[in-house]
């Protein structure tokens, strides 16, 4: 197929990378969002996101006359949606005692329905929002059938994820193998003509629901492996063990691959993609849904070594650095961080937050810093959630004559024990109880 315009809806994390990058290989692009401000915002030149690369994209896109963001769709040759889909808001499944999260789909819906007047026969629409299986062929196609057209034999219909870490985003989009799948073959097919404008990876071509499922299946892969993790953390903690000292050990063995422990799972991918899976099937998912209660219960074992670090939390202040769900990105969604604060703030502690990807978010009920000093300054405590590489790289020293805190609670493993004990810290990091138990026996 040829493409000579594209509309992408939903510029956020994935839309917009997406759509800068088609647009600088040429193809013209029209970028849809509700958001006015996002809109006034791009039209500009300047982005509403921090990723690595992806202002200069922009800013070069809507220069070259490729690019340029709009409310609402045009008639195009392919449509890409890339919209969220977070969980209902104080709404669960329920399946033989258990409770569980579901799907918000409003979003997707709505997109789907924004296309309807523009949707033309040969046109392509792709799905690119993670979903639960079946998404593509029961949700979407069903709404783009009001135009009187048929997926698969009037317009082509696909469903391609995205693969990308953030951080790395613009290289991953060209560089990583894309799965493309089809309502039909021929859907497949032209998924891979739009996609091979850029992608220089495998473009692998196979079902909707194949495709759903291999999404799902990643990230639900790497949930299911953290939560062990998390759970030798707490195992550690309780036999009086370094547990990072134990995975290094155990992962010498060529078929052990032990992840990290950390403070949970957070991000819009892997603390949510398994929940699709529950949702949809919750009488096969008995490990994915116990893995996930493991990762949301993970804060509270946080909590629980803050508290044995400071004796008490009521009245103590304490400094959380780092908000993100992971390192150097200013994505805060899903964060167990936050969450972490929050439970802090229940036990009585006055917690100061410094995250230096997002200082001036608005995040309620959690008090921001608007530098690293301010949010040490007083503290009672140290408490790194986050391993961005600018906390790694802070002098114990220089930090020791800023704050009048000889605590610090690494629940990361991202600072260095001696250095920081030799500049007068009593450090405790998440999962390493070794030295405070006397006595372990073998």
């Amino acid at each position: 197929m040829n493409f000579q315009k594209i509309c992408v809806i939903g510029l956020g994390y994935i839309g917009l990378p997406t759509a800068s990058t088609f647009a600088a290989h040429g193809i013209n692009v029209l970028g849809v969002d509700v958001s006015q401000h996002i809109i006034d915002t791009l039209n500009k030149g300047e982005i509403h996101i921090h990723e690595p690369g992806l202002h200069d994209e922009v800013k070069k896109a809507i220069q070259s006359g490729n690019f340029r963001a709009a409310t609402k769709p045009e008639e195009a040759d392919a449509f890409i949606i890339a919209v969220p889909t977070p969980f209902q808001e104080n709404k669960f499944g329920e399946y033989n005692g258990i409770t569980y999260k579901l799907a918000d789909m409003r979003a997707v819906i709505s997109a789907a329905e924004s296309i309807i007047p523009f949707l033309r026969k040969g046109n392509l629409v792709v799905l690119e929002s993670t979903s639960p299986p079946r998404t593509t062929a029961d949700l979407v196609a069903p709404i783009l059938a009001r135009t009187g057209l048929v997926a698969g034999r009037d317009f082509h219909l696909a469903y391609s994820p995205e693969r990308v870490l953030p951080g790395q985003i613009m290289r991953e989009l060209i560089e990583n193998a894309r799965v493309i799948g089809g309502i039909t073959p021929e859907s497949a097919q032209a998924g891979s003509d739009l996609y091979a404008t850029f992608v220089k990876g495998q473009i692998i071509k196979t079902d909707a629901t194949t495709a759903e499922m291999v999404k799902l299946m990643e990230n639900t892969y790497r949930d299911v492996n953290i939560a062990i993790a998390n759970e030798f953390s707490r195992l550690a903690d309780k036999f009086g063990v370094d547990v990072w000292e134990a995975i290094s050990i155990a992962n010498l063995h060529p078929r052990v691959k032990i992840l990290n422990p950390g403070p949970g799972v957070g991000g819009h991918c892997i603390s949510v993609d398994p929940w699709f899976f529950v949702e949809s099937a919750p009488e096969l998912t008995p490990l994915i849904y116990h893995s996930r209660k493991v990762n949301d219960a993970q804060p509270h074992f946080v909590v629980d070594t803050v508290k044995r670090a400071l004796g008490s939390l009521g009245g103590k202040k304490i400094a959380a650095l780092g908000l993100a769900y992971k390192p150097d990105v200013d994505d805060l969604r899903e964060s167990p961080a936050n969450e972490i604060v929050h439970l802090l703030q229940d036990e009585g502690a006055q917690v100061k937050a410094w995250e230096p990807f997002k200082p001036n978010a608005n995040l309620a009920g959690i008090s921001m810093s608007p530098t690293l000093d301010d949010a040490i300054k007083e503290a009672d405590a140290l408490l790194l959630l986050v391993n961005h590489t600018e906390f790694k790289q802070l002098n114990p020293s220089e930090i020791a004559a800023k704050t009048k805190a000889r605590i610090l609670v690494d629940t990361v493993n991202g600072w260095n024990d001696n250095a920081w004990k030799n500049a007068g810290f009593a450090v405790f990091r998440l999962g390493d109880n070794k030295s405070k138990i006397e006595n372990p026996k073998p």
